[in-house]
Order: C-alpha cells, then sequence, then structure tokens
C-alpha cells in the first residue's frame, strides 16, 4: 500500500527520527546525506555540479556557434523554438516527474509500477502535446513571430522522446542513481554542441537541419535510458492505473507551481519576441540564458536535496536551513563574478548582442534570489508541498505576465529583465516569510552562516589548496 501523503500544511504532528541529520552531527551541509538509502550528499553535489559545468560549457559554446552562424534573427528563431518545446514539456508533466521522485524516495517498492506508467504516461501525453503545439503554430502563426509552421513541427516532434527522458532522469534521482543520472543528463547537451558541428560548420547546414538533428537525438536517447532503467529494474511491470491516478492528484499542486515557475522564466522570451521582434529576442535570449546558466548550481543542490527530505520527513527544516546557509555563499560569489564577466559578452556573441551586458546586470539581483528560494522550498517540496506555495507562484506568475505585457512594447528587452527580476525577488520573499512562520525561524538564521561553519568552510578550503597535503 502506498502511504498517502499529508496535505495538513503546518502539521506538527511528525517527530524527526533518528536518520535525521543534527547540526551536532556536522559543522557543514555538505558533509553528510540525512538519510542512509542515499549516499554522500556533498559526492552527489560535486559530482552533478561537475557534470552541469561541462553541460554549461558544452551548451554555451553551442549557442556561441548558433549566434555566429544564423545571427540574432537565427538565434533567436532557434530560442523561441527551444522554449516552446520546454513550456510544452512543462504544461504537460502534470507534475508527475517531481510525484515519482517524491512516490519512490517514500517508498521504494512502488518502483516498477511507477517507471510503467511513466513510460506510458510519456509517450501517450508527449503525442498529444505535439498535435496541440503544431495546431497552435498553424491556426495562431503570429504567436511564434516570423518561426514557420514547419519548423514548430520538427521541433515538437521531440516532444514525447524528451518527456520520457525528464521522467526516466526523476526516476534515477529517487534511486539514488547519480552516476547514471548525469550520464544522460549531460547527453543531451553534449548531442547538441555535436550537432551544431556537423550542421552548422562542417556541412554549412541550415537551422532547419539543425532543428530535425536535435529531434534524432533526443528520440536516441530516450530510447536508450528506457532499456537502462527496464535493465535496472530487472522485471517487467504492467501499468497501474489507480496508482498512476493517485500520483497525478499528488503531483498536482506540483505542476501548478512548476507550470507557473516555467512560464515566468520563459514567456518573457517569447513577449519580446512578439512585440519587438527576432533580433531583440536574440539579444534577451543570451542574457537569460546566462542567467540559468547560474541557476544551475542551487539546482542541484536543491534537485539532491529534494528526495532525501521526502524520505525523512523532517518538519523542523533543520538539513535544508543548513544547506540554503551554504548556497547563500555561493550564490553571492557567483553573482558578483557574473557582473564583472558580463561585459565579455559582445566580445564572445558580437557586437550587435552589445546590450545583452546591461540586460543579465538588471537580471542578477533577481537571480540570486531565486536560487536561494529554489534551496529553501525544498523543505515543503519534500514535506507535502502545502497548497500555500502553489499559490505564491500563482500571483507571481500573474504580476509577471501582466507586467510583461504592458512593460515590453514600450521599454522592450531590458523592460523584461527588470520584470523578472522583481518577480524573482517577490517568490523568494513570500516563500521565506512563510518559511519562518511555520518553522518559527529568522531570515540570519537561514541564510548567515554560523562561525563554526564559516571556520570549518575555510579551513577546508585551505586544505585543499595547501602543496603539503599533494604526495611528492
Amino acid at each position: 500500500m502506498i502511504q498517502k501523503p499529508d496535505r495538513k500544511e503546518g502539521c506538527k504532528t511528525s517527530t524527526m527520527t533518528d536518520r535525521n541529520i543534527t547540526t551536532e552531527e556536522t559543522s557543514s551541509a555538505f558533509v553528510a546525506s540525512p538519510e542512509p538509502l542515499y549516499g554522500s550528499f556533498v559526492f552527489g553535489v560535486a559530482l552533478t555540479f561537475a557534470t552541469r559545468v561541462l553541460m554549461l560549457a558544452g551548451v554555451f559554446i553551442a549557442g556561441v556557434i548558433v549566434a555566429r552562424s544564423l545571427g540574432p534573427e537565427g538565434f533567436g528563431t532557434f530560442a523561441v523554438l527551444n522554449v516552446t518545446v520546454a513550456l510544452a514539456l512543462q504544461v504537460g508533466s502534470a507534475g508527475l516527474p517531481s510525484a515519482n521522485t517524491y512516490f519512490i524516495a517514500r517508498d521504494r517498492k512502488v518502483l516498477a509500477p511507477i517507471w510503467a506508467n511513466a513510460i506510458l504516461f510519456g509517450l501517450v501525453v508527449g503525442v498529444l502535446l505535439t498535435i496541440v503545439v503544431v495546431a497552435i503554430a498553424w491556426l495562431k502563426p503570429t504567436l511564434f513571430g516570423g518561426v514557420s509552421v514547419r519548423l514548430v513541427s520538427i521541433a515538437a516532434a521531440s516532444i514525447p522522446f524528451q518527456l520520457l527522458t525528464l521522467l526516466g532522469l526523476n526516476v534515477l534521482l529517487a534511486m539514488d542513481r547519480i552516476r547514471q543520472l548525469n550520464l544522460f543528463d549531460s547527453l543531451a547537451p553534449a548531442l547538441a554542441l555535436l550537432n551544431a558541428v556537423v550542421v552548422l560548420i562542417i556541412l554549412r547546414g541550415s537551422l532547419l537541419t539543425l532543428v530535425a538533428a536535435n529531434t534524432a537525438a533526443a528520440a536516441i536517447l530516450s530510447l536508450v535510458l528506457v532499456l537502462v532503467l527496464g535493465r535496472a529494474l530487472k522485471r517487467q511491470q504492467q501499468p497501474d492505473i489507480h496508482l498512476l491516478k493517485e500520483m497525478l492528484a499528488y503531483g498536482v499542486k506540483f505542476y501548478i507551481s512548476i507550470m507557473a515557475g516555467a512560464i515566468i522564466f520563459r514567456a518573457d522570451l517569447l513577449i519580446v519576441n512578439h512585440f519587438r521582434g527576432e533580433a531583440e529576442a536574440g539579444v534577451y535570449a543570451v542574457a537569460s540564458q546566462v542567467s540559468f546558466l547560474l541557476l544551475m548550481l542551487p539546482g542541484v543542490i536543491a534537485t539532491l536535496l529534494f528526495p532525501r527530505v521526502a524520505s525523512s520527513q523532517d518538519q523542523s527544516g533543520e538539513f535544508a536551513v543548513q544547506v540554503t546557509r551554504h548556497t547563500s555563499l555561493i550564490m553571492l560569489a557567483t553573482c558578483v563574478a557574473a557582473a564583472a564577466g558580463s561585459f565579455i559578452l559582445p566580445l564572445v556573441y558580437g557586437a550587435r548582442f552589445s546590450d545583452a551586458t546591461m540586460q543579465l546586470l538588471i537580471l542578477l539581483p533577481g537571480v540570486l534570489l531565486m536560487g536561494l528560494e529554489s534551496v529553501l522550498v525544498q523543505h515543503f517540496t519534500g514535506t507535502g508541498l502545502p497548497c500555500t506555495i502553489a499559490i505564491f507562484w500563482i500571483i507571481t506568475l500573474l504580476i509577471n505576465v501582466g507586467s510583461n505585457l504592458l512593460v515590453v512594447p514600450v521599454y522592450g528587452a531590458r523592460g523584461a529583465a527588470r520584470t523578472s527580476s522583481i518577480s524573482y525577488a517577490l517568490v523568494f520573499t513570500l516563500v521565506t516569510v512563510y518559511f519562518c512562520i511555520k518553522t518559527g525561524r529568522r531570515p540570519a538564521e537561514i541564510f548567515l552562516l554560523r562561525g563554526a561553519e564559516l571556520k570549518s568552510l575555510v579551513k577546508s578550503i585551505r586544505w585543499s589548496t595547501s602543496p603539503t597535503r599533494v604526495p611528492r
């Protein structure tokens, strides 16, 4: 039997078990996992972040190749296609990827039927999403600016495969198969880079050929992942429709938050493209892409934190707070470095992308706060996700889209950057205040490293950089 998640907000009845980590057991949030079913938290974060850095390099180089080869117009069209597919995946996933992780983390006995359900869901819903996207492009072509229906159709054909891959990656996360998770996660940008090099540099091909190659790569990757997970489970399992319905009912709260967040992150580019054209959208795509890359590390930390919180059901939020304090220092340093490095963007992408520097500088304050929110909110996603969090995202979404529709036609991409930064700050404030109310903690306790933690961190850095530790 599946243990139903507690839907009551602010439940005080749960108590911490001996599996939970305590402040006395570690002076650093990156020392150990609070749940013995999972491997080392520090190893998982280090491995996943190293993989994401390589992925970042691949995405960055591929973006430069596309921008240099196709110009702002072509790069803007390519970005619009990618954003369209990403939005379709987020809208159509119905929160099932996160629900997969949550249910498996709580009870690994349901692993086999959950994966069977994921295959059924990915194929059926993925095909329906493809049909919907193509129909919208055919009936309302103005929504995509100057992007042709043919390009949209080819890109949309990858949706079933990308949805299946997304579901599979969340199953690997719940299984604590971190090495396999990182391998498959890194293959997507690696194949995208390979396609960009072969199609645009070697073959001197068109954007159409590049999009088709990326769709084929997505199909191959998803099929390989299905085979790997099938061998890992060692036994076939029929879909459990009753379990699927139960998970979808639970996942609707994830769905609302994820969908709202996806629209906030992605819709501004579509709005810029609609009102200001492909060239300005191409420049804004560069600034947005860099801001998303800066959120990579807190995203890694949040990803690995989620199943651990779900498994331990720690209502006090102790481990989540420890991790958030360390993330605060890391994100502050990252954003300061990004501000200094923003001035090289025109040198890398070309003079026509000069305004990307100012757009990124406007986005950075919001990026800092969004990174912290993405980690802290895992306390709620791992303990049942109260409906209040979904309401916070809905409020932020309405303000974000409404503001963009008013600001972008007048102020263009810079206006979109300002609106996004303010929206990120808003959802951070709402989640932080709610967390303080529910746990009784103060903001300083959540975001500022304690003296012992700071000393331990400095000592670790000195040890790691000391030449005496390297054997002669």
